[in-house]
């Protein structure tokens, strides 16, 4: 039996991984010249790792990857605990708050005590209570307002919704909260180089066992005679898909009933964009991440990774991402590198309170990045199983609830070889 699996990130690897220790003949087809898809790196003439095009980072509980390392002999992951912080505007100042802790918590300045006992309660109640229907049954925003009252979801919720969910803020059921609070711990994990080095270890695995991978190839079409599929001129058994949902739907729409297509057209995204400052000093002296909770600065969030990541493996130099999910119609689209470096910067500087020299700067731009979590997406979300027999999906939007992560690209990755 012979598979094409399409796309090249974490899902598509460990899914050739499992396929290729069963015997099955397996063929990866990835668009890039690199692999690992939206944890894919790079790295600068003098760094020693690779850094991300987008941030990342493990949580203690991604169970999923971290027994798939043990299992292929990957040792180079390790743990430590970053502070996390929330800017605020207090007057005209802006005040970054650490929020890790429940004492942090209790110290929030913004609530009354009533309002944060009745609030960490409840989100104890996310983190420990398992996973329950009702979550899907309502907004997050209705959810929150009726457990923890209108202004705490108006000065703790109200503005991350929106930075990270745009327009769609108000439509995002709760499943997504639960998730979010359920998986979070305060240890965050790494990889030793950079995730490009465990990438490319799965990769070299997968090589010994018989995979063959071809890189900078797009896969325009895809079509089928009796039970046999044709992708780029040669003939497989099956197909797995792991390219993001309205990529699959443009390629396919000729091999699947329109019904089907138009299932999945029903489905919202949002794109990434995420600027890379490389400087002499951070713009952040202790945190590692920030949620920006301020409505006036235009992006979401500003990750100062070498508070996390020693700079030594980057020349000695501080390593800051700025991002934002964004609309097909923002003005962010059609910027490049000069133009979003001149737009942001002024904002990063007043909210940092720092003025560092910009020495390098890199923007990665991410289409389909961020499914959007409403009733809408519930109803029409892919399955593993598709209606053309032997062709199966295992992407980004299948991680629901929880929000995207190598460690659920690695779940989909086993699950969906089980099929074969």
């Amino acid at each position: 039996m012979k598979i094409a699996i399409l796309g090249g990130g974490f899902t598509g690897l460990t899914a050739a991984y499992f396929l290729a220790k069963k015997g099955v003949s397996v063929k990866i087809f990835e668009k890039e010249n690199i692999l690992g898809g939206l944890a894919s790196g790079f790295k600068s003439d003098d760094w020693d790792w690779f850094l991300e095009r987008a941030y990342h980072h493990l949580f203690a509980s991604d169970s999923d990857i971290l027994n798939f390392a043990q299992e292929i002999g990957f040792k180079d992951l390790f743990f430590q605990e970053p502070e996390t912080s929330s800017l605020y505007k207090e007057l005209n100042n802006y005040r970054i708050i650490p929020v890790d802790t429940p004492q942090d918590f209790l110290r929030f300045p913004f609530l009354s005590f009533p309002e944060k006992i009745r609030s960490a309660m409840i989100l104890a109640f996310l983190k420990f209570s398992p996973y329950i229907s009702t979550y899907e049954k309502q907004t997050a925003k209705e959810f929150l307002i009726k457990t923890m009252g209108e202004n705490v979801w108006k000065i703790l919720w109200e503005e991350l919704f929106r930075k990270k969910f745009g327009k769609y803020a108000e439509n995002i059921v709760a499943a997504f909260i639960w998730a979010r609070i359920n998986k979070r711990t305060k240890k965050l994990g790494y990889v030793k180089g950079g995730f490009q080095t465990f990438i490319d270890f799965i990769a070299q695995k997968n090589i010994e066992l018989g995979v063959e991978i071809e890189k900078g190839t797009t896969v325009k079409e895809i079509t089928k005679i009796a039970a046999t599929f044709t992708v780029n001129e040669e003939h497989f058994d099956a197909i797995i898909s792991t390219l993001p949902t309205p990529v699959f739907a443009n390629i396919t729409k000729e091999l699947f009933p329109k019904t089907y297509i138009d299932k999945l057209g029903k489905l919202e995204y949002l794109h990434a964009v995420n600027l890379i400052l490389e400087t002499e000093n951070p713009f952040i002296e202790k945190t590692y991440w920030l949620s920006i909770c301020v409505k006036e600065l235009p992006f979401m969030v500003l990750v100062q990774h070498s508070n996390f990541i020693d700079k030594q493996y980057y020349g000695g130099k501080h390593i800051t991402y700025i991002a934002k999910y964004i609309d097909m119609d923002d003005k962010l689209i059609k910027m490049d590198r000069e133009e979003v470096l001149n737009y942001w910067l002024p904002h990063v500087q007043k909210a940092s309170g720092a003025k560092n020299k910009i020495l390098n700067s890199y923007l990665f731009k991410g289409p389909f990045a961020q499914p959007i979590f409403d009733r809408e997406f519930i109803k029409n979300k892919p399955e593993f199983e598709t209606p053309v027999k032997n062709f199966y999906i295992a992407n980004l939007d299948m991680t629901y609830p929880y929000d995207r992560g190598t460690n659920y690209a690695v779940k989909l990755g086993r699950e969906v070889a089980k099929f074969i």
